[in-house]
């Protein structure tokens, strides 16, 4: 079978995902301000990140910039554009494509492989199966050729890719996660490749949580051992080199009074199997227990009704076309200050969706907690010639 070539269109939702990084206020740049946030537990990693994936609000870090190997938690890379291929119908979950020499090969080295056979043939669903919950190195390499054409492309792919979502520390150079020269990310941008998987793929979820997968008549585990430790564990990935230490990223998905919470947390460089997955069950707790989830506005929520100028309303809504949650210290939302800050005076015609300004929030002390867009909830088109006259005039006298 031949695989499909690479096409620019595997890319034309990069500027939609940046948009949606950008709608969450790019808080994914930095942590809660220190003087506002909870005092984070001792972990025995060399970085670390705890990730709300609902508000993009970074919990806690420590060295999450510092450039490391990703190891096998660059599958998460592979995946992303695996499942984006599907999604656009460049693959089928049920196409069988070849095991090539070289992802037989690449199987054959270290120990994460799913024992494919060279040159057979195998459907997409149990290749991906393979990458996620065995972490094969084969399967992994099979699927990267089946959507990039060849491995090389593919690279490219992924390359791209991390430049579409922001990402200025990571270098992909292969697709699997082996030890090579200048294959790098940081804990922080290894964030970002997870939860925008989690959103922008919501159905890949069920492969994360597979706890144990059988091909070829052999049986292996999910090494993510959170997933028979909590039942709200639901991903997401292990990985390991001499190098990079034992890592793991998780994510747990819990019902609380005030609604559902995802939070993700990246554990780089621990010294065992055991303690990575200790670590992120750590923060996973402190994540749940020190803070809570406020909700400020609903999706398309009037933050605010303001005039408008020669167009066909006198008055525009204002808000986020997203529901606008932010996390605080437990027992601080009541405390929270919202204010809004604008472009005056607004001038139609207005477009929905445009930003006219930023909703700032923060502590009663002034300390930031978060800064969202604020956008026209409803489009405004040009009045006639006589209104605009008139509101000339008025802006004139004003």
């Amino acid at each position: 079978m031949t695989a499909p070539s690479p096409t620019p269109s595997l890319f034309r939702s990069a500027g939609r995902l940046l948009g949606a990084l950008l709608l969450l206020g790019g808080l994914l740049a930095a942590p809660l301000a220190r003087a506002q946030a909870p005092q984070p537990p001792e972990v025995a990693a060399r970085s670390w990140l705890l990730l709300d994936v609902s508000t993009g609000q970074v919990l806690a870090a420590k060295d999450a910039d510092t450039p490391t190997e990703p190891a096998s938690l660059t599958k998460l890379m592979t995946a992303y554009l695996v499942f984006q291929a599907l999604k656009d119908g460049k693959l089928k979950i049920d196409q069988t494509l070849p095991i090539s020499e070289r992802a037989w090969r690449t199987g054959m080295t270290g120990a994460s492989r799913s024992f494919l056979p060279l040159n057979s043939q195998v459907r997409v669903d149990d290749l991906l199966k393979g990458m996620i919950v065995q972490s094969g190195n084969d399967a992994t390499v099979a699927l990267a050729e089946g959507v990039g054409g060849t491995l090389e492309g593919f690279i490219d792919m992924m390359n791209r890719q991390a430049a579409a979502l922001g990402l200025k520390q990571t270098a992909f150079k292969n697709p699997e996660g082996l030890s090579a020269p200048g294959h790098q990310s940081t804990a922080r941008e290894l964030s970002v490749i997870a939860s925008r998987l989690v959103l922008d793929f919501p159905d890949s979820l069920p492969y994360y949580s597979i706890k144990e997968y059988t091909y070829n008549g052999i049986k292996q585990g999910n090494r993510n051992l959170l997933l028979y430790r909590d039942p709200t564990v639901d991903g997401l990935k292990t990985g390991y080199t001499d190098k990079a230490g034992y890592c793991l990223i998780a994510t747990a998905k819990r019902a609380l009074p005030n609604g559902e919470r995802r939070l993700l947390s990246v554990v780089l460089g621990a010294d065992s199997m055991n303690s990575r997955a200790n670590e992120s069950q750590k923060l996973l707790n402190w994540g749940y227990a020190a803070f809570d989830a406020v909700k400020l506005f609903d999706a398309n929520q009037a933050a605010a009704t303001v005039p408008v100028w020669k167009g066909t309303a006198p008055t525009v809504k204002l808000g986020s076309t997203q529901a606008v949650r932010v996390n605080v210290p437990r027992g601080q939302g009541e405390k929270l200050v919202t204010k809004i800050e604008r472009s005056d005076p607004l001038v139609a015609p207005l477009s929905a969706g445009q930003r006219v300004g930023t909703i700032k929030v923060s502590t009663p002390a002034g300390t930031p907690v978060a800064e969202l867009p604020l956008v026209v909830l409803e489009p405004v088109p040009l009045s006639g010639l006589f209104g605009r006259a008139w509101d000339a005039l008025r802006l004139w006298i004003q």
